[in-house]
């Protein structure tokens, strides 16, 4: 159920809708029939007007459906009006987005964290949400138990979700660690609207095991990955969790820790739907949730993934559309063709280079120790053999230069 304004396009509303449907087959539902009502305004007490609202009625019935979902958020009222209505259950974009997440969750990290959206999501809809709610008959010697369940339900929600926070807040502290771990690294991050194929990018290119599937939020949990570039380049790559138009301020709220890997990041891989004809809109959806997150200031390279879809025509079109809107590089590649995904490999190469500039290392050849650095950690170019000393040409990040320049009998030269 959609209730736009007048304004806008019946093409995005279709394409709203369309999505709307998609959200409800990855929750498990079967979308019947859809209904749209152009509003200067939402009703104040069913959202849609009330005729609208019984034809609503009238459809259900017919359909013999048990759902209504609506592709905005209701307020709590409008919400509980409907439902005594209706008489089935009611859920807005929000809620179902959040139930999503709650059955795609696979980490205790991300389980609290759908967790803690839910609560907040709830906590000033009880009274519809929950049916124990009548006033328990109460007297003196009874006035505890005689508190309205509501308020204690509320109390207990709030404790929980402090809990919550708690927890989450230990997490970002032990991911702050384990970013520093990784601090000598070059690091990446996939980011982008959900479905554009980051986990399938990032499993290309890792060689990884990743659960991957043509859904909406196939993956929320973060997963980082080492991905060789050759001569020894390597990268960290990090999925993130897909983002959606009208995304829940409560999830982006709950994932800022899990999404500070995208801020801790060198560049940000924004993967874009090359086949989606909303792609533009797609894009501009990512750029603001990004902006909310304090992050849109990051190195962006633009990834258009699913070129294989595309003809060669609608290719070329879309090359020559991306060069004359955007100024920032772009790569267009293919996470399932044999080679799809070089553009990309060759560009990270580039990015990498270029924040690690050429050295040249004299180290004594007794010191296996440096010479294992060099290798394991950097880029290795050239490599001689001068009487009992090794000149080594490489690339390497700063923390492991700076070990190096500090062990006896090495020089360092070049513009490291």
């Amino acid at each position: 159920m959609a209730a736009p304004s007048r304004a806008v396009p019946l093409r995005i509303v279709e394409e709203q809708l369309e999505e709307l449907g998609r959200l409800a087959d990855t929750a498990g539902a079967t979308v019947v029939d859809a209904l749209v009502q152009r509003l200067e305004s939402p009703h104040p007490r069913y959202y849609i007007g009330r005729g609208k609202a019984a034809q609503l009625r009238a459809a259900l019935e017919a359909a013999e459906a048990t759902l209504v979902i609506f592709d905005d958020e209701l307020s709590p009222a409008q919400g509980k009006n409907l439902e005594d209505l209706l008489g089935v259950r009611v859920l807005d974009r929000t809620e179902l987005i959040l139930d999503i997440f709650a059955t795609r969750a696979r980490t205790r990290e991300a389980q609290m964290q759908v967790e803690l959206a839910q609560l907040q999501y709830m906590l000033p809809r009880l009274r519809r949400m929950w049916t124990h709610l009548a006033r328990i008959r109460g007297g003196i010697g009874m006035r505890g138990p005689g508190e309205q369940q509501l308020e204690t339900d509320r109390r207990l929600i709030g404790r929980r979700i402090r809990d919550l926070r708690a927890r989450l807040a230990v997490v970002a502290r032990q991911r702050a660690t384990q970013r520093k771990g990784r601090s000598g690294e070059y690091r990446v991050a996939l980011v982008g609207y959900t479905n554009a194929g980051k986990s399938s990018i990032l499993r290309a290119l890792a060689g990884a095991e990743l659960f991957v599937e043509d859904r909406l939020f196939a993956t929320l949990d973060p997963a980082t990955r080492v991905v060789h570039l050759g001569t020894g380049a390597k990268v960290l790559a990090t999925d993130t969790v897909g983002f959606i138009r009208k995304l829940p301020h409560h999830l982006v709220a709950s994932f800022r820790a899990t999404l500070e890997e995208a801020a801790e990041a060198d560049v940000l891989l924004h993967v874009i739907d090359a086949s989606h004809p909303g792609w533009e809109e797609q894009k501009l959806v990512v750029e603001s949730v990004l902006d909310d997150l304090a992050i849109a200031d990051r190195p962006v390279l633009l990834v258009f993934n699913k070129v294989d879809r595309l003809t060669h025509v609608e290719e070329a079109a879309l090359r020559e559309r991306v060069a004359v809107l955007y100024p920032e590089p772009a790569v267009f590649v293919s996470a399932v063709e044999d080679g799809g995904l070089e553009a990309l490999r060759v560009r990270l190469l580039e990015l990498l280079r270029a924040e690690r500039p050429e050295v040249d290392l004299r180290i004594p050849a007794a010191d296996g120790e440096a010479l294992a650095t060099v290798y394991r950690e950097g880029e290795v170019l050239e490599r001689e053999e001068i009487g009992s000393v090794i000149r080594v040409l490489a690339r390497l990040p700063g923390p492991a230069l700076g070990r190096l320049r500090q062990r006896h009998g090495i020089e360092v030269s070049g513009m490291g």
